[in-house]
This record gives C-alpha cells, sequence and structure tokens, in this order.
C-alpha cells in the first residue's frame, strides 16, 4: 500500500463545521432510521458509534455497488479491511471515491463515498482504545459483507441461491449486525460512567441478542427485494422441512403457504427481542438517552413483526412491510413519557411481541 499521507497525525484534523456536516447532513441522508437513534444517544458516544456507522456504511455502498464486478467489489473491501490496519492513509483507498464516487446513482452515497478520506483521518485522530473498537466492529461488518458477496450470484446472473443451514445465518446475522450491540455495549461502558459496574461479558451478549434480532427482521422484511437480487437468506435446509424451495418464494401467491416458514422465524426473533429487553431495562434511569436509544430500535422491530405476522402478501415487493412515520412519531413521544419506568417498559415491548 502506498501511502498519501505519512502519517494522520500530521493532517489537518475536521473542523467543527465539517464535523457538523459529517455528522448531520451526510449521516442523516444515508440512513434516516439510525440518524434518530444516533441524535438520542448520550454526547460521550455519538462520535465513536456515528464513525463506525459512516465507515461501514461506506463499505456496504462498495458492496452493494452494480457498476463494478464482484471480484473488483471483494477487493475494494479488502482495501477497507488493510486501510483499518494501519495509520497511513492509502493511495489505494483514496482512489474509491474517484472509481466509483463519479458514477454513483445515489447522490447521497457519491457524497458519502467523496468523504471516505477524511474518514480514515478521523479514525485515526481517536484515542486509541475507541480507535480499536471501532477497526474491530467496522472490520467484522466488513468481513459479513464479503461472505454476502461470496455466498451469492452476482445480481445480473439471474441464479438465486439460499444459505445451506441455521448455523450459517446465525453467523451472518452476528457479522453484520450482532458485533454491533457488542461494540455498542463496550463504547458505552467505556465512557458513560453509570455503567462502570456492568459485567461487560454479560451485557456484550445481551447487546448481540439485540442486534441479531434486528438482522433477522431485516432479514425477514426485506425477503422479496433480496431474492429478486439472488439472494436467499431463509436457509435450505429449513425450506425443504416446510416444502418449499427458494424459487418458490418468487410468486407472492405462496405467501400462505410459507407462512408456517415465516411464523418460525418471527418468533425467533422475538425471542430475541424479549433477551434483549434485560438490556434495555438495566441501563440506569437516570440515563434517558442511552435507554431511548436501545429501546426505539426494539420497539420499531417488534411493530415490523408484528406487522409481519399479519399480512396475507408478504412476499409480495409491491407491497413493502413497513411501521409508517405517524407511528414512529407516536412511539418517540410516548417512550419519553415510560422510559424511565421499566415496568412499563416491559409492559409495552411484551404486547408488541404478543407475549403474556
Amino acid at each position: 500500500m502506498t501511502p498519501l499521507i505519512s502519517s494522520s497525525h500530521d493532517s489537518p484534523c475536521l473542523n467543527d463545521a465539517q464535523r457538523r456536516q459529517l455528522f448531520g447532513e451526510i449521516l442523516s441522508a444515508v440512513s434516516r432510521s439510525f440518524y434518530l437513534t444516533l441524535r438520542v444517544l448520550p454526547s460521550a458516544v455519538r462520535e465513536q458509534i456515528g464513525l463506525a456507522y459512516l465507515l461501514a456504511r461506506a463499505a456496504d455502498t462498495v458492496a452493494d455497488t452494480t457498476l463494478v464486478t464482484v471480484d473488483r467489489r471483494l477487493d475494494f473491501l479488502h482495501r477497507f479491511q488493510a486501510q483499518l490496519a494501519t495509520e497511513q492513509l492509502s493511495s489505494e483507498i483514496a482512489e474509491i471515491p474517484a472509481l466509483l464516487g463519479d458514477q454513483q446513482g445515489d447522490i447521497d452515497e457519491k457524497r458519502l463515498l467523496k468523504w471516505l478520506p477524511q474518514l480514515f483521518l478521523l479514525l485515526n485522530r481517536h484515542p486509541p482504545a475507541d480507535r480499536e473498537r471501532i477497526r474491530l466492529v467496522v472490520n467484522t461488518l466488513i468481513s459479513g459483507m464479503v461472505l454476502d458477496l461470496e455466498s451469492f450470484p452476482s445480481e445480473e446472473s439471474g441464479e438465486l441461491t439460499a444459505l445451506e443451514s441455521a448455523q450459517v445465518l446465525d453467523r451472518y446475522t452476528y457479522l453484520v449486525a450482532g458485533c454491533v450491540g457488542e461494540f455498542w455495549t463496550t463504547t458505552s461502558i467505556a465512557h458513560v460512567p453509570a455503567l462502570k459496574q456492568w459485567d461487560e461479558r454479560r451485557f456484550s451478549r445481551l447487546g448481540i441478542r439485540l442486534g441479531k434480532a434486528l438482522q433477522y427482521t431485516n432479514i425477514l422484511r426485506d425477503l422479496p427485494r433480496d431474492l429478486r437480487m439472488g439472494r436467499c437468506y431463509l436457509p435450505r435446509e429449513h425450506l425443504a422441512r416446510h416444502q418449499l424451495v427458494p424459487e418458490m418464494l418468487l410468486d407472492p401467491a405462496s405467501s400462505q403457504r410459507a407462512k408456517a416458514c415465516l411464523d418460525e422465524y418471527i418468533s425467533l426473533a422475538t425471542e430475541h427481542y424479549l433477551v434483549a429487553l434485560d438490556y434495555v431495562t438495566a441501563i440506569p434511569r437516570r440515563c434517558v438517552r442511552l435507554r431511548l436509544a436501545a429501546l426505539w430500535p426494539v420497539l420499531i422491530g417488534l411493530a415490523t413483526l408484528q406487522k409481519m405476522a399479519q399480512s396475507r402478501c408478504w412476499l409480495d415487493p409491491a407491497q413493502p412491510i413497513k411501521v409508517d412515520r405517524k407511528w414512529v412519531y407516536r412511539m418517540v413521544a410516548t417512550s419519553l413519557l415510560c422510559v424511565s419506568f421499566n415496568s412499563l417498559v416491559r409492559r409495552w415491548v411484551r404486547r408488541l411481541a404478543g407475549a403474556r
């Protein structure tokens, strides 16, 4: 790797205006849902978590682009991983915005890629412990993207492939989401004094469960779209137990036939959410911002699963399943009133989960 800059510490840091643009305008444009959570996080952890998200989102933009071949995308992702291991900004990482940015159709993703060198420079300005945590989670997330590209056919091939087993799927959910719950936990313990007494191992496991719950929800919600990209995340062995093959799921008329399979994964995701409820309620009541940041994804995820369970056409890509904006606004307003009361939080979550 050829360095553009001999040492990140010799380079100018982003000024306050650039930071506001990066963690405000840019981040909100590439993820409206995560931006809501980021805004409510305590300031002590907001930039670390926001920076990890932006780095991973930039890598995901590269992984998802159809402008270059799969082999080329894998090469770019390996450049990301190599850059994470060094404080020297390489010319190879700086080439990515030039090679992809001008061709990128999504203007917000194009802008994010142009910020890529600055993201790495900002990473190297963080204290060593934060830097290592961010590097670890982004590297793990990229490993999940690599698994995606190596497991499924290219989008233009017209082929459809399913993951082989529940074990592969569970591993995948850790790589692309569970690790985020782990990172979130270790970063919060390091910077929020009220969490100093937390058992890091125990709460990291709960954070992983929350991340996996969110990813299972995403997989079920996005299944119709992913199938048309050649990707079936529901394992082939599990489909076979329900007398299904991936190709059947391309037909929206199969929604009812496949409902038993769907219900099993809804139950699995719900179980993860209910276990992760202990994570939310263990956050000290005075840490209102941190509680809200953990609670909102749980509530939105469970509401999405509820709508999915009630849908008669969940395989129809023309009828995407999601909670509407008005519901989110009501949820936010209600949560501000009850977030400090564990009994109310548990009752709300269990009602959405259908638990008694």
